[in-house]
């Protein structure tokens, strides 16, 4: 499909988005993600997920989720939480890497290069995909700012052009 092999040639950050609460601890490896606004009250990014994902009905119903933004050194992570590795039930996936709790209650990833604590402030469903809009309510930072990227179908780090 045109499209598809036009979208693999995007490179893009690859996050990891968790949520704990009433509706349980799950967490997805994601590439859309992105800010919607740094005006306003708080500041906004925007995630989408698949509707049938156990954890976009999590994210909706808990309310509140974390998007951890992986280091270049987290590629294992990623697919961990992509499912490419067996790791049995969602929960069992989190026994895999370091986390704790951020201003949320929502899993913070150790290691990221950033994590944003959000609630959700809205959400549509687009064919295939829940939107999923999050007031960002606290963010970390690690010393590391290299981001791990997404593109032409395999990982990859930035380097800078002279």
């Amino acid at each position: 499909m045109q499209f598809l092999e036009g979208m693999s040639r995007a490179a893009t950050f690859v996050a990891v988005v968790t949520t704990d609460g009433e509706a349980g601890r799950f967490g997805v490896t994601i590439s859309s993600l992105t800010s919607v606004s740094a005006d306003g009250e708080h500041p906004s990014l925007l995630a989408c997920l698949h509707h049938m994902s156990p954890v976009a009905a999590a994210i909706l119903k808990n309310r509140s989720f974390c998007a951890n933004l992986l280091h270049e050194d987290q590629h294992q992570v990623s697919d961990l939480f992509a499912g490419r590795l067996a790791a049995g039930e969602h929960a069992a996936r989190f026994e895999r890497a370091g986390w704790s709790s951020g201003a949320l209650g929502q899993p913070d990833l150790e290691g990221a290069t950033a994590s944003f604590q959000c609630q959700v402030a809205t959400s549509v469903l687009w064919e295939t995909h829940h939107i999923i809009v999050g007031r960002v309510v606290d963010v970390r930072l690690s010393e590391s700012p290299a981001s791990l990227l997404y593109g032409h179908r395999a990982y990859h780090r930035a380097v800078q052009l002279p």
